[in-house]
């Protein structure tokens, strides 16, 4: 019996703990090795690439499959909107929370920078980066992962006008499911390659940039990559118990491990997109709302960035001497928070463009731009961690939302293995 029971723990945790394995190991050659590491990049980039390779056809087959065999235009809808509700609120509550925090412990104190002259910042133009995060120029230009948030709306416009042919466009729909599989059935494949590729990514990041995280910008990481690990396991917890109750939570924290690895690794919630994918079926949530939610929040749920972006504004102050106090202060950094981990995370670039809203919001000058550019890089680790986990937790919140608190016990993604 007891050997059953290890085996079975065995069988459900062979890969996450493969995976860690390897991390650990590339990690350990990355501090022995130093820059030396290098060598192993390219064993990496073949992983990378691959997941790249196959997001943008999987993100436009998943969402336009969704919306296509969807008979109901109305759950459409709720699904849409309880979205953009769950991204919203959790968003703030990240920047609500890492305000206290940096209130607490300012992460510019007793830091020294020397400056460095930065290059002219250009104006940030909001309605011309609006209209750059929802299209583009041609259609071309759709099938770049640097244009996600344009290939999302277009694929949703695309899903709605096959549901809309109506008998005819059932071909396509069906073409479509079938589509996602295939590229599913890829990513499967792919991932048995993932620890020696995501092993080897991270023996040349820890050998190129580990000893730029012991250098003046310490404290900063000594705050934020404790509260990014705090919220992962309290502030997850608490949705996921909102999500499915004590079930909800436990199925969540099961499920979670080869995403969280893969997004800590390779720093991308694109690249993650694939494995969160599997990860929410086999929780239980529905294919029609993980194929819109998860794709959705690879470009737009971003609690981490909320996390990440609070830190820089403060910091900022600190290094200007400004106070980070009074009401008008926290709004508008709560607002540029949710700003970056919407708006600018569909926006090619869109973590230097939200940090050059940050320096001209502000009035900092210029040479401000390398010092939060430096910042934002050294954080993307555990900020992207959280925002493609958080990915699985709203797609979660919106089952709830859609389906009821009693969705997990309906074993919906049961009834999906059946019909196919």
């Amino acid at each position: 019996m007891e050997n059953t029971q290890k085996q079975s723990l065995w069988e459900a945790y062979r890969f996450p703990i493969i995976l860690i394995g390897a991390i650990i190991l590339g990690s350990v050659l990355g501090i022995v090795m130093g820059e030396k590491a290098n060598v192993f990049k390219p064993l990496g980039d073949i992983f990378l690439n691959g997941m790249f390779t196959i997001v943008v056809p999987l993100v436009f087959v998943t969402i336009s499959s969704a919306v296509a065999n969807m008979a109901n235009m109305k759950r459409l809808g709720k699904i849409l909107g309880n979205l953009f509700l769950v991204f919203a609120i959790t968003g703030l509550i990240a920047a609500f929370i890492m305000i206290v925090v940096v209130n607490v412990f300012p992460p510019a104190q007793g830091v020294q920078l020397k400056m460095e002259a930065a290059q002219t910042i250009e104006p940030f133009k909001t309605a011309d980066q609006i209209v750059a995060a929802v299209t583009v120029q041609d259609f071309p230009d759709l099938i770049s992962r640097k244009n996600m948030l344009p290939l999302i709306v277009f694929s949703i416009f695309f899903g709605i006008c096959v549901s809309l042919v109506g008998e005819k466009g059932k071909v396509i729909a069906n073409g479509l499911n079938v589509l996602s599989e295939v590229f599913l059935k890829m990513v499967s494949i792919l991932m048995y390659y993932a620890p020696i590729g995501l092993g080897a990514y991270f023996a040349s990041l820890i050998g190129t940039f580990g000893p730029e995280l012991l250098g003046s910008y310490a404290r900063a990481m000594a705050i934020y990559y404790p509260i990014c690990i705090l919220y992962f396991f309290i502030a997850f917890t608490v949705y996921a118990y909102i999500a499915a109750g004590k079930e909800g939570i436990g199925t969540y924290f099961r499920a979670i491990v080869s995403p969280a690895v893969t997004s800590l690794a390779t720093q991308s919630s694109i690249a993650t997109l694939p494995v969160n994918l599997e990860a929410c079926k086999k929780i239980g949530v529905p294919k029609d709302i993980r194929d819109i939610v998860l794709p959705m929040g690879a470009t737009m749920h971003m609690d981490g960035t909320c996390l990440s972006s609070i830190l820089k504004i403060s910091f900022m102050f600190g290094i200007f001497d400004i106070p980070f106090t009074g009401m008008g202060t926290y709004l508008s950094a709560l607002l540029l928070s949710v700003l970056g981990g919407v708006v600018m995370s569909g926006v090619p670039g869109g973590g230097l463009i939200g940090e050059m809203l940050i320096v001209n919001m502000y009035g900092f000058p210029p040479e401000a731009f390398p010092i939060i550019a430096t910042i934002g890089y050294l954080v993307d680790p555990p900020a992207t961690m959280v925002n493609a986990t958080g990915d699985t937790l709203a797609a979660m919140l919106v089952t709830r939302m859609v389906e009821g608190k009693d969705w997990m016990h309906k074993k919906l993604t049961e009834k999906e293995d059946r019909l196919s």
